[in-house]
């Protein structure tokens, strides 16, 4: 069944069911009627592909995540999607791995099947390979990054005030009564460098020093595990990069016979869903993951149609505090 079938039954020209469909004035109501039955009766519905090759949009968007099986992004690719689908956008949601030459490919796969408009989640998009396949690729489309933010025409930013946030979990901890501090980071990402950035000065203004920072052999629970082992006794207080490295950390210092938080204080962040299966529950700085995602899907579907955004937002973490500190 095609629109001219439709317009053949109805005894109509192709382009006025397209106007019914559209709901376009300058139609007699009798004729808006019949047509309109037609399609009922039909489960008549255009096809988008088709509709997109003249209208110059496919009402589709892209989602790129790093990584699928960290909870924090993949929650946050399910938010956008939801709210995109609000504005009658479907998405194509991709894992492209680390490595700048996928995440090139992804961009090129997406360009190819005509998206309106990219998420990018995650600061690890924020590379000079990225920027070069979003001139090449998406000239004229917008793309938002959700906590990173490229200075592009076309390229907008959500971004969290995470350097303010560590300095909150440090002076936490220092009011807590704790004076052996250590930070824990993850990935090599623009993301984990401002965290250690507000660490640190968190460290000069509570402390008088930078603190110490230690490297995880990777973002998982084994490695919070395994770099908290090597730091008991020393340390009374830990704040860890991501919440997956503190719920290894958790385990750690039970492990090894300390009392949390009488003995070692610890802090995550994200406020995801580690802080609450933990035992102890986690204490965590809520990086507000929904209002990030939400922002960044209602900035991609206005520019995409036409409005006007500005290019950077920010929201505002908060340390929600559990059983650990």
């Amino acid at each position: 069944m095609t629109i001219y079938d439709i317009a053949k039954e109805a005894g109509v020209s192709g382009s006025t069911v397209s106007r019914v469909m559209n709901r376009r004035k300058g139609i007699k109501e009798d004729t808006r009627r019949r047509v309109q039955s037609l399609l009922d009766k039909y489960h008549f519905s255009a096809n988008e592909t088709a509709r997109g090759l003249v209208n110059q949009n496919t009402k589709m968007m892209g989602i790129l995540v790093a990584d699928i099986r960290n909870t924090h992004y993949s929650d946050g690719a399910y938010i956008i999607a939801q709210e995109c689908a609000k504005y009658g956008y479907c998405s194509l949601i991709f894992n492209t791995g680390n490595e700048n030459a996928s995440k090139v490919a992804y961009l090129k796969i997406l360009a190819s099947r005509r998206v309106d408009g990219v998420v990018l989640i995650g600061s690890t998009y924020q590379c000079d390979a990225v920027k070069e396949a979003i001139t090449l690729y998406f000239p004229d489309k917008p793309v938002v990054i959700a906590n990173g933010y490229l200075d592009m025409p076309q390229a907008y930013g959500v971004l969290v005030d995470e350097e303010k946030g560590l300095e909150s979990c440090v002076r936490l901890l220092h009011d807590k009564g704790k004076r052996r501090i250590a930070y824990v980071t993850g990935d090599d990402t623009p993301s984990n460098r401002i965290k250690m950035m507000g660490f640190q000065e968190g460290m000069r203004m509570y402390y008088g020093s930078e603190g110490e920072i230690f490297q995880a052999s990777e973002t998982s629970y084994q490695a919070g595990y395994a770099v908290t082992k090597s730091l008991l006794p020393v340390c009374d207080g830990i704040v860890y990069a991501v919440d997956i490295l503190a719920a290894g950390g958790i385990r750690a210092v039970l492990d090894a016979g300390f009392s949390i938080p009488r003995d070692v204080a610890l802090i995550g962040v994200d406020n995801s869903q580690y802080a609450y299966v933990t035992n102890p529950k986690l204490t965590s700085l809520d990086t507000r993951l929904s209002e990030l995602s939400l922002a960044c899907a209602r900035v991609l579907v206005s520019v995409a149609a036409g409005g006007d955004e500005q290019k950077k937002r920010q929201v505002f973490s908060s340390i929600v505090e559990r059983e650990t500190t």
